[in-house]
């Protein structure tokens, strides 16, 4: 997979670009989840949207997480 792909987000209810977390993403998710791993995650790239998901799961949470 490259870098920024087109996935299915729940939230635009639309397929979108997402990109992969920074490192400093990966410690805001493992800080608000307690997941010692989050490199599965997907960030939707939509002006506004920022939702959460990974390669296989559409929403991974509930209720959704965005990013800050």
């Amino acid at each position: 997979m490259s870098a920024d792909h087109k996935l299915y987000c729940h939230t635009c209810e639309s397929d979108e670009q997402h990109r992969r977390l920074s490192a400093e993403e990966k410690v805001w998710l493992k800080n608000r989840t307690g997941r010692k791993a989050v490199e599965e995650f997907f960030m939707c790239t939509a002006p506004g949207c920022r939702n959460l998901r990974t390669g296989f799961n559409k929403r991974p949470f509930d209720p959704v997480i965005r990013v800050p």
